[in-house]
This record gives structure tokens, C-alpha cells and sequence, in this order.
């Protein structure tokens, strides 16, 4: 796979697993860019996660967002199943560049994008129009409430 690893050996593999389930749990993140006036701008977007805990997602590189992480690729991301019970809040916040893959990155970023969401096949003008991009983690945060209430687990990754 020639996907960019996000995350080198700083998160043991229990702990890694744990990040990447809840990641699995639910189908799509907040994403926080900044507008060119410096406010911020939160989208939503399907995503998928590497086994190494990068995020890909599709963008219409003409979208205010995807403009954004052009101009400036500092953004953050967050990603919660939907509870009803305080006890099982549980989450992922992020921090780190997210950027338009190119070439083979972008062909094995897509087909695991693919994996998860099986409807692209029924809207193939609506992925002509899109760009693959990956978001590259600096800092995790694991908030799982199962575990005991304030659960958390953070990794800083440079």
C-alpha cells in the first residue's frame, strides 16, 4: 500500500486497535479549516481511517473546505458514534495536516475508501468530480467513557 503512514510505533498496538475501532464505529468526522478571513469552517465527510490511523476522505477540490486545506493544510477532525447514554460517549479529536493525494497514494487511498462505502459505484459523476485527500495526525486524543467516565488517551506524534 503506498498510502503515507501517519502514525510511526508511538502508539502501542492494543492502544492503536482501540483508536482504530472507534474510528470504525461511525461513517463520518467533522473537519475544521480555516477561511481565508481566519474564521473557522467545520464539514462534515465520510471518511475512512488507515491501519495506521490517517484519515481518508473525498473532497470537490472546488469546495470552500477542500480551498481551504489547499491554502492551508493545518486542520483538525473529529470523529463520535451517535449514544444516547452519557456512559457510552466515546470519540476521536485530532490534530494535522490534511492535503490531495496524487497518483498511486490516491488510486489505494480510493480503493480503501471504496471498501467502506459501497454506494460510490451507484454515483460515478459525482466521484468524477472529486479528489482523493488524507488527513496526517499530530495529535490523538481517545475519549471512551466505557472505560471509566473522562476516559482519555493522547498521543503527540512529532
Amino acid at each position: 500500500m503506498s498510502i503515507p503512514h501517519a502514525l510511526p510505533s508511538v502508539i502501542p498496538g492494543d492502544e492503536l486497535r482501540d483508536l482504530l475501532a472507534v474510528l470504525a464505529e461511525t461513517s463520518t468526522l467533522t473537519l475544521a479549516t480555516t477561511d481565508p478571513d481566519g474564521t473557522p469552517r467545520a464539514t462534515p465527510v465520510y471518511f475512512t481511517a488507515t491501519p495506521a490511523a490517517a484519515l481518508v476522505f473525498l473532497s470537490d477540490p472546488s469546495t470552500p473546505h477542500a480551498k481551504n486545506l489547499s491554502d492551508r493544510p493545518a486542520t483538525a477532525a473529529a470523529a463520535y458514534p451517535d449514544v444516547e447514554d452519557w456512559r457510552d460517549i466515546r470519540g476521536v479529536q485530532m490534530k494535522g495536516t490534511a492535503g490531495r493525494l496524487t497518483t498511486d497514494a490516491a488510486e489505494d487511498a480510493l480503493e480503501l475508501y471504496r471498501r467502506r462505502f459501497g454506494f460510490l459505484s451507484q454515483v460515478p459523476a459525482a466521484l468524477d468530480r472529486m479528489s482523493v485527500y488524507l488527513f496526517r495526525p499530530r495529535w490523538v486524543r481517545l475519549i471512551d467513557n466505557r472505560r471509566g467516565f473522562g476516559f482519555v488517551r493522547e498521543w503527540k506524534l512529532d
